[in-house]
Order: structure tokens, then C-alpha cells, then sequence
């Protein structure tokens, strides 16, 4: 009798028991469905206002369109004269340019002035992080106009520059100078949101991290080498894509403070792409539309290659 109970006890807390299996996978399909309705809305938003315009845009792009006549189909002829544009090359390495004076900058001085606040107190640290905050929401119109009379031959940086002597420099009108001198307000405007990430990162390594490597005599680069840096690793991976595509497709900087000049130096892909369309030829808006989508093509191709070079970590704690 005893025997027979307890067969019948594990057969009812066996996994493989009737009734468990349909169960389980009742619960499984529910938890799917839950999460299916959650992500819904995003992938309705994501296919209204980024699939479906890009789509279009390729179906567009094999048109040549007029405002003065009916939209003609040509096929892959927009792309050809795009990719043959030498004006189009040189401002995507305008841009690149651009990226590689901005971005790498910023990421240095952000990481400096976060491992500085981390170690203030908390209301010394909580104004500095208010104060480093403030140039991202300055208007980047603004700080066009501002540096662009900074950099005037009777401005700030020129009479700086004459307290050792140096003639002024025609920061805007040089073709050397003019894309660095533009690079400073764009490190300006976004090193702020850099570095309050970058501090957020840096508070959550943990302390005892530092504090044995102190023990084991490590000094400030050697800990910044191999314990901020790796465990920075994702963090730092995310503003270096971040910060590349948004850098190449800096528009208002350039146009406010040089007008794509001098010779085209601060002609950058956006600007190029602006021009374009602003021109009087009759297709100009094919032409600007395939140049639109072959630069979305360049971008996806640089972040591909920073993602192969810096490959992301598991989280420390997982």
C-alpha cells in the first residue's frame, strides 16, 4: 500500500506528469504574448518612422524627379554619378576628419574631468556637474556666432595669442585652421553629456578595485590602464559610435561659422548634401536624396568597423 502511494506521489511531481507540459507551455506562450504587446507600439513607431520612410526613399532614389515633369524611372543612375562625385568623397573625409579632431578629444577630456569630479564631495561634485552640463544646452546657432567672434582677428584667441608675441591667424579664412577652429565649439558643445556618462560609469566600478592596486603600488596611469579603462569598455564603445556618427553629419557649425569654406576645407557630408539640393539644376532632388541614403551607407560601414576594432564585454557583474 505504502508502495503504490509513493509511485503515485512521484509520478505526481514528476515534470513529465499529464497536465504539466500544457501548463508550462501555456505560461511560456502568456509570457510571450506579454512581451509581444509591450514591444509593440516601438516596432509600430520604428516601421511608421524609420522603415518605411527609408524604404521609400530607396524606391524614390531610382526616379529622377522634377518638379516640372512626371517622375522618370532610371534605375541605378543617381548612384553612379553619386559614387563618381569627387566633391562627395572629399566631404565624407571632411567629415571624418572632423570626427577624428571631435570625438577622440572630447572622450580624453571628459574621462579627465569625470575622474576629477568623482573624487570631489558631494556638493562641490553635484555643482560641477550642473556646470559641465550647461554648454549642451546652449544652441549650437549660438555658439557658432559666439566662437565665430572669438576667432576674428581682433578676438579673444588672437589676442591671447599676442600676449607671446604671434601674429594673428585667420582662423576661418585658412584653410589649414578653419576645420580645427570649428572642432573647438563642437568638443565644447558636447563634452558636457560625454562626461556626466562617463561619471556615471566611474561610480559604479567598485572601490576596492583601486584600493588593491593601490595596495599592490599601482600608480594613476597604471590604474587608469588596466582597471578604469577595461571596465569602461562598453561605455567608451557606445560614445565613440555615438559620437562618430553624429560628428560626420555636423551640419550647422560649418554652415554658420564658414559656410562649407574655405576651398570647401569645412565642406562636410550634410553640407555637400545641402548644397545640392539648393541647387537650381532640375533633378537636384534626386541627386540629393541618393547621396542622402549612400551616406547612411557610409555611416552603417563606419560603425561596423569600430564595433570590429573595440568588441563590448559582458557586464562585470554578469
Amino acid at each position: 500500500m505504502s508502495v503504490a502511494l509513493l509511485d503515485s506521489t512521484r509520478a505526481a511531481a514528476s515534470p513529465k506528469a499529464p497536465g504539466a507540459v500544457p501548463r508550462r507551455v501555456g505560461a511560456r506562450r502568456q509570457d510571450n504574448l506579454t512581451a509581444y504587446l509591450m514591444i509593440a507600439p516601438m516596432v509600430i513607431l520604428l516601421g511608421v518612422f524609420v522603415m518605411w520612410p527609408l524604404a521609400y526613399s530607396v524606391y524614390l532614389s531610382t526616379f529622377e524627379i522634377s518638379f516640372y515633369k512626371a517622375p522618370k524611372f532610371v534605375g541605378t543612375q543617381f548612384y553612379t554619378y553619386v559614387l563618381e562625385s569627387s566633391d562627395f568623397w572629399h566631404s565624407i573625409l571632411i567629415g571624418l576628419y572632423y570626427a577624428l579632431l571631435v570625438v577622440p578629444t572630447g572622450i580624453v577630456v571628459a574621462l579627465l574631468l569625470a575622474s576629477f569630479i568623482k573624487t570631489l564631495s558631494k556638493r562641490v561634485a553635484a555643482f560641477m556637474k550642473v556646470t559641465v552640463y550647461l554648454p549642451a544646452v546652449v544652441s549650437t546657432v549660438i555658439a557658432s556666432v559666439l566662437f565665430t567672434f572669438m576667432y576674428q582677428d581682433a578676438g579673444v584667441v588672437n589676442w591671447f595669442l599676442s600676449l607671446v608675441n604671434h601674429a594673428p591667424v585667420a582662423w576661418l579664412n585658412s584653410p589649414q585652421w578653419a576645420l580645427p577652429a570649428i572642432a573647438v565649439p563642437g568638443i565644447w558643445l558636447g563634452f558636457g553629456i560625454t562626461t556626466l556618462i562617463l561619471l556615471a560609469a566611474l561610480l559604479d566600478i567598485p572601490d576596492s578595485y583601486y584600493e588593491s592596486a593601490m595596495l599592490d603600488g599601482a600608480n594613476f596611469v597604471q590604474r587608469l590602464r588596466y582597471i578604469t579603462i577595461p571596465l569602461l569598455k562598453n561605455v567608451l564603445l557606445y560614445l565613440v559610435v555615438t559620437g562618430f556618427t553624429l560628428a560626420i553629419q555636423m551640419l550647422d557649425l560649418p554652415l554658420i561659422m564658414t559656410n562649407g569654406g574655405p576651398t570647401g576645407a569645412t565642406t562636410t557630408p550634410n553640407f555637400y548634401i545641402f548644397n545640392s539640393f539648393r541647387e537650381l539644376t532640375p533633378y537636384a532632388t534626386s541627386y540629393s536624396l541618393t547621396a542622402s541614403l549612400l551616406l547612411f551607407v557610409v555611416l552603417g560601414a563606419i560603425s561596423i568597423v569600430i564595433f570590429r576594432l573595440i568588441r563590448s564585454d559582458k557586464a562585470v557583474d554578469g
